[in-house]
């Protein structure tokens, strides 16, 4: 499969229809350089609070509700691109207000077919921000989603540098990485963890960010990040890991081919088996002993 991964710019939206050009533009590119699977970034969703204005834009709280409530005319807009040009869209994670989670909202990933159907992953493990300012909570567990491109797993940002959230997602040839981070620590921190996860899992991972200024916006008001395709560095995969990656804060897409056969050879004969060796921690795990020296 072609994957598309993008290094996203918010903007100040003064109308619906900026919005909907604005995404039909960037899923109308992705598809005309061949992609079948285009991921957007955590939280890219966040320009939909400018729709209730300005005011309501730079207040966290109503930033949350503005945006979940222009999330069902974003899922069909979403659905309506990938039946129209036959890809799989992850769209950008939207906080949103789920009465069968609670009162406080999730942090949802929506996932779109180009045959119509459609499935949302939410994040897992909350940052400090989000659970300490913002009031996000976890929402529905991990899932897996078969597709006509293979077997994918999604884990938003923070996610990612958890490895049992990864594990419990083991059968994913590929897992999709959308992050929102605001400096340079923030990205590489979800870029290590992205590349190890590749690594345990002898899988591909796919990283999408945001990126420029938002000063409409306390929540996001600063992204750094690019766009990066890694894989575990082993046999048929470049050694560094790195099978593409963007350029910093430059808007776009960054492409690469993803092979499902190089992913399964890899956990049948890699020069490692990190996957296939994982349980032998299990009996390795207890407390170290404690050896003093002097």
């Amino acid at each position: 499969m072609k994957v598309a991964t993008a290094a996203y710019p918010m903007d100040f939206l003064h109308s619906w229809s900026d919005y909907a050009s604005k995404l039909s533009d960037w899923v109308r590119v992705a598809a005309g350089e061949g992609a079948e699977l285009l991921l957007f970034p955590e939280y890219g969703s966040m320009e939909l609070a400018t729709l209730a204005g300005a005011e309501a834009a730079m207040d966290l709280e109503r930033s949350l509700h503005a945006v979940s409530e222009r999330i069902a005319d974003a899922d069909a807009l979403h659905s309506e691109l990938a039946s129209r040009y036959g890809v799989h869209i992850v769209a950008a994670s939207a906080p949103v207000f789920d009465p069968a989670i609670g009162p406080r909202p999730v942090n949802r990933a929506r996932l779109f077919a180009p045959g119509g159907g459609m499935a949302v992953q939410d994040k897992q493990i909350m940052t400090r921000f989000e659970r300490e300012v913002w009031g996000v909570v976890a929402g529905a567990p991990l899932r897996l989603f078969d597709t006509a491109l293979g077997r994918l797993g999604l884990l938003i940002c923070y996610d990612s540098e958890f490895p049992l959230l990864a594990r419990a997602q083991a059968q994913a040839e590929v897992l999709l990485v959308p992050s929102c981070t605001e400096a340079l620590t923030g990205y590489w921190r979800v870029r290590i963890g992205s590349m190890a996860r590749a690594l345990e899992q002898q899988c591909v991972t796919v990283m999408a960010s945001t990126v420029g200024h938002c000063p409409w916006s306390p929540a996001v008001d600063t992204n750094t990040g690019m766009g990066g395709v890694f894989g575990p560095p082993d046999t048929g995969f470049p050694p560094t890991g790195v099978i593409a990656e963007g350029s910093l804060n430059s808007p776009g897409w960054t492409y690469a081919a993803i092979d499902p056969a190089a992913v399964a050879h890899v956990r049948a004969d890699g020069v490692v088996l990190n996957r296939r060796h994982w349980d032998e921690q299990a009996e390795r795990d207890v407390p170290a002993d404690v050896i003093a020296l002097r």
